[in-house]
This record gives structure tokens, sequence and C-alpha cells, in this order.
């Protein structure tokens, strides 16, 4: 089940220096900070499997959005604890409350996040994110259309 949730919310793609780089496309879901890699998906929770959203604990709908953030140490892969904000937004500037929670299941660490969309919804993310030891936050915004009719 684990490798279901790793498959669904991998990520890949590029990097950025303490900036706060703007995943434009559906294959950017990934930030690179030098010794660190944030990586970053958002999906409704319908698209998770049953089995998996059970497990973890999410409710499966289509109008409810997940965001899974993870940090990895760059060159070892291995999965980091951080502490992970989202400040969570639609187009018209309505704040929505997104509270993260930490996953951990072997040696993966997951931090997942839900809120109710509407349909044809854009949400933006800023994800704040620090590594734990660290005290220089990593930023990242990446943004989704909800279509959930």
């Amino acid at each position: 089940m684990v490798s279901s949730l790793a498959l669904l919310l991998a990520a890949c793609g590029g990097g950025g220096e303490r900036t706060i780089p703007v995943a434009e496309s559906a294959e950017r879901n990934s930030a690179v900070f030098g010794d660190y890699t944030v990586y970053f998906h958002a999906v409704t929770t319908d698209e998770v499997p049953a089995d998996v959203a059970k497990t973890v604990g999410i409710v499966r709908a289509r109008n409810r959005a997940l965001l899974n953030v993870s940090v990895q140490n760059t060159a070892t892969t291995e999965a980091l604890t951080a502490d992970v904000t989202v400040k969570t937004v639609n187009l018209t500037g309505q704040l929505k409350n997104m509270t993260m929670r930490q996953v951990e299941q072997g040696s993966a660490i997951y931090y997942l996040g839900e809120v109710s969309v509407a349909n044809r919804e854009t949400l933006i993310f800023d994800i704040t994110v620090t590594p734990t030891g660290e005290t220089e936050p990593m930023q990242v915004r990446t943004k989704r259309i909800y279509y959930t009719d």
C-alpha cells in the first residue's frame, strides 16, 4: 500500500535556489534547494486508491483536494522530517484552511493536507518547508484547477 501512495503521489522535476519556484505544468512537482528536494502533488481525494485512503485516513471524494508534500536529502534520497505549512487560496483570494499532518510508513514520510474544493476552482498552494535541524525555510508555489462535476 505504501508503494501505491508513493507511485500515486510521486513527483519529479526541476529546482531553484531559495526563491519561490512556481510549478507551471503537471510534470513539475518538485523543487531542489541545495541539499534538499521538496516534492509536492495535488489531486482530488477520489484519485487515491480506496485501500491507500483507508490506510492513511483520507476521505475519498471528488470535491476534496489533497496536497502531499515530502522532503528528501538530495544526495541520498532519504526521507526527512520537516515543519510543513501551507497557505491555500483560490483565485478570488479566499483563504482555505489546510492543516498538514505527518504520515510515516516504513521509511517514507509524507505531509498530507485536505480541503474542500468547488467545481472549476483553482487553488494556489504556497508551501513552506523547514527540514528538522534547519532554520531557513524553503518556499514553493503550485496551483491546480479542480473539476468536480
